[in-house]
């Protein structure tokens, strides 16, 4: 059946009538930064931090996600941008269901973090450059996968044998090799806030 052939549905509760029920506004906070930056952790103390204050939300983790929505996708650059697209589009869905987002994703290329933020919406859109010195990614391996990069046992790495190309404009940036767990969540968890504000 053609994309021509569908009807997009109009519902009755709206997103607004979701974010007052729920007290609070939606975002989604994009954490992008090498492998071993810290993006998960922070994710993780982010979401305690926001469970506490009463906040919707849910993180969706680039491993966790490709063991499911994304697990027929490689590394490849097409399947790289197809699972960011993926993953914009259950951020928006889910941000449209008044929940606050978190998603942890190398995510490397300008253009794919670009598609992304259109596709959840500028307004919705915060991106957070997890900085960390590829040196102390490498020292830290907590997966084990630079070594296996610089060995030539992973190829299309990024940090090693692919790029990562550093945020232009981010909204936040969280210096994870010289700032504690607690300091960088902290901040996120207070511009998170600061975009949500109660309703």
């Amino acid at each position: 059946m053609s994309a021509n052939n569908l009807t997009v549905h109009s519902f009755h509760i709206t997103h607004a009538d979701r974010t007052t029920q729920n007290g609070h506004n939606t975002v989604v906070a994009w954490l992008t930064g090498l492998s071993g930056a810290g993006k998960s952790t922070l994710a993780d103390a982010v979401s305690r931090h926001l469970y506490a204050a009463g906040v919707r939300h849910y993180i969706l983790d680039g491993d966790n996600t490709r063991t499911g929505l994304c697990a027929n996708l490689g590394f490849s650059a097409a399947d790289r941008t197809e699972n960011i697209r993926r993953v914009a589009q259950t951020s928006q869905l889910m941000c449209d269901a008044g929940l606050v987002v978190i998603v942890s994703l190398i995510s490397p290329t300008i253009a794919d973090r670009n598609m992304a933020k259109e596709i959840i919406g500028d307004d919705s859109f915060l991106e957070i450059f997890v900085s960390c010195q590829l040196s102390e990614c490498i020292q830290r391996d907590p997966k084990g996968l630079y070594k296996k990069a610089l060995t030539g046992e992973i190829t299309h790495f990024t940090g090693i044998d692919s790029p990562y190309e550093v945020p232009q404009n981010p909204d936040l940036i969280l210096h994870t090799d010289t700032q504690t767990v607690d300091a960088s969540s902290g901040h996120l968890f207070d511009l998170i806030i600061r975009r949500i504000q109660k309703v």
